[in-house]
């Protein structure tokens, strides 16, 4: 079960960014996932709920999964088609002179951070801000390309 590995890396990676961003805690990571990398995302979900809850930035994270389509370009007639349902032989022209343009990806797309409460965010006694969180405001989280 390689989505053990995966799921770590992830974990890392989201911890990377919270250091780097002074954020404590995440609510949500939203991953791109490619229709054909080769990742079961029942298992990655039931491995990330492991792995997650065993460290204190993302215990109790949710992972979203946002499937990507494998879509495959056609060099002789220039043309691009779902991949899964036609393979490497364009269905428009019969060539084989095909590459995947999109599929494979396991990528974070989104890392989000819970609402803070307001007596933590303002030190000097509660915020009239709503909803304040962690660091990053909520109506633009962190994006990770």
């Amino acid at each position: 079960m390689h989505e053990l590995g995966i799921v770590y890396h992830i974990i890392r990676d989201v911890e990377n960014v919270a250091r780097a961003n002074g954020v404590r805690r995440v609510s949500s990571v939203t991953l791109l996932l490619g229709e054909v990398s080769g990742v079961v995302p029942d298992l990655l979900l039931d491995t990330w709920r492991w792995a997650a809850d065993k460290k204190s930035i993302t215990e109790g994270a949710e992972l979203i999964v946002e499937p990507v389509e494998a879509v495959t370009h056609c060099e002789a007639c220039g043309r691009d088609y779902a991949t899964v349902e036609h393979g490497k032989t364009c269905p428009h022209c019969g060539s084989g002179e095909t590459y995947l343009l999109q599929g494979q990806e396991v990528m974070i797309k989104q890392i989000e951070t819970p609402d803070e409460d307001p007596a933590d965010a303002a030190p000097d006694g509660p915020s009239d801000a709503p909803d304040a969180v962690d660091a990053v405001d909520a109506a633009n989280p962190l994006h990770i390309a």
